[in-house]
């Protein structure tokens, strides 16, 4: 279990205190004051249940908007913004469960909505953004101090010791470092030595009760990185990483920052049976749901393939899915059929593996001469794609994940790049939400590793929310 740091405990239960204060008022409110009288249709049963699923819902919007990360809370306006989008969040989940729950018209509901908008800012503000972040900034150096050994004598880690010193508005102890090249006791910058090898990590980590592990190794080498990555995630306790093999990370996620550092946060904490059991059973949620609602689109996209070129509806191809393990694809035909294995593709795609992307281009591994009519907008959309939620059903795939890939594909994978397979495979992920063919190939494997350390039911749902415009406006898509 990873170690969390004690300020967010703090700010956890500080939130659910505050919450419950804000539904509280909020009720005192609505009954006391504006005279509202809500029916409950299913009892009391409704508002005993409302009030903790609220809490629940609120705690992982909380997260998911960076509200407990510390770079963000010491940051007045970025916390603001951060506490009203919650609220918008908060707001538009549960509307449908207080039409459910109650009956209500809709411009008392209105009123309830302002009633709780005006208290949650208000309280927000005063408790969060003013009380908790100012008794953050007097224990940071005591009790909410956060003990770090940096691995690695890089440039980044010894810039992120220097600035430390002289600037630590985070509350970041940096104990020593942990550097296979350099002797025990030798100082690396501003007094902070050498505490020993990557062997002696679990012996410091016990002695200076270490909570932290700060990755800072300037190496181009990724797989000498993954190396040192599965060292100190033995470990058990939260693991970051600063890097300029890991870059893309930042541009297209939002990471914290040390000293204006970004730091990336590889802390494996949902990847165990009991998160995974409950990504399988929302994916075969979604993905029935998905096939009856769209049932309509699926039918009329058929058509259209079947009535504007020869060839099958439905193409199957071979791929390498979770450990390796191969399944059948499927999806719906968008280029005319052609009998010999497309060469051209193959070598494309080859090139495109070895090669870098430069910034800001993209690129295009299909011929368009290959690509129907009906299919440009298919593949462009990813409608395409819609078929691979059979996949789902029988297991092979999840709705979010690393993409799988073809079997040459994998053949050609350097070791570190078949990490991506070390879980099941998805319909859509970080790679295809960071922009799909204007992303270097290399980074498309960073932002999966990035997933599979940060899995979790929420990120699923960001993600699936993300596609959604992805596909409509068609961005990246080839």
């Amino acid at each position: 279990m990873i170690k969390i740091s004690k300020y967010k405990y703090f700010f956890v239960m500080s939130d659910i205190v505050t919450m419950s204060f804000i539904l509280i008022a909020t009720s005192f409110i609505v009954d006391k004051i504006l005279n509202i009288e809500v029916q409950n249709i299913r009892g009391n049963i409704g508002s005993i249940l409302l009030a903790p699923i609220l809490l629940v819902i609120s705690l992982l919007i909380f997260s998911s908007n960076n509200l407990y990360k510390i770079s963000l809370i010491l940051v007045r306006s970025a916390h603001i913004t951060a506490v009203i989008k919650s609220l918008f969040y908060i707001i538009l989940i549960t509307i449908p469960s207080t039409f459910v729950l109650f009956e209500i018209e809709v411009m008392k509901i209105s009123i309830i909505i302002v009633s709780f908008a005006v208290t949650y800012i208000f309280l927000s503000y005063l408790i969060r953004v003013e009380l908790l972040s100012r008794i953050y900034s007097i224990l940071k150096g005591k009790g909410f101090r956060r003990k770090v050994i940096i691995v690695g004598d890089g440039k980044p880690g010894k810039m992120l010791a220097a600035k430390l010193a002289f600037e630590n508005p985070i509350g970041i102890n940096i104990i020593g470092f942990i550097d296979e090249q350099k002797q025990f006791g030798e100082e690396i910058i501003n007094g902070k030595r050498v505490l020993g090898k990557y062997n002696d990590i679990q012996n410091v980590i016990k002695e200076y009760d270490i909570e932290e592990i700060l990755i800072a190794n300037d190496t181009q080498d990724y797989e000498q990185l993954m190396k040192i990555i599965d060292y100190c995630e033995e470990t058990k306790i939260s693991v970051k990483i600063t890097t300029d093999l890991f870059e893309i990370i930042p541009q297209k996620v939002y990471t914290e920052k040390y000293a204006n550092i970004p730091i990336i946060d590889l802390s494996h904490s949902y990847n165990n049976w009991s998160s995974l059991t409950i990504k399988r059973i929302f994916d075969l949620i979604i993905s029935i749901m998905g096939i009856l609602i769209l049932s309509p689109l699926l039918l009329i996209i058929m058509l259209l393939i079947k009535f504007t070129s020869k060839g099958p509806v439905l193409i199957s191809q071979i791929r390498i899915g979770k450990n390796g393990k191969q399944f059948k694809f499927y999806k719906f035909r968008s280029m005319f059929v052609q009998n010999t294995e497309d060469s051209e593709r193959r070598e494309k795609m080859l090139k495109f593996m070895k090669e870098e992307l430069p910034k800001g281009s993209s690129q295009k591994i299909i011929s368009d001469s290959r690509v129907t009519k009906i299919g440009r907008i298919l593949r462009k959309t990813s409608l395409d794609e819609l078929p691979q939620l059979i996949n789902v059903i029988k297991g092979d795939m999840s709705i979010v994940g690393p993409r799988p890939c073809l079997l040459y594909e994998f053949e050609n994978y350097d070791i570190w790049q078949k990490r991506r397979l070390s879980v099941t495979p998805g319909c859509t992920g970080m790679w295809q939400v960071a922009g799909r063919s204007s992303v270097s190939f290399k980074d498309s494997i960073v932002l999966d590793l990035y997933y599979i350390n940060n899995m979790s039911p929420w990120l699923d749902i960001q993600l699936i929310i993300k596609t959604i415009p992805v596909m409509i406006f068609g961005k990246g898509g080839v």
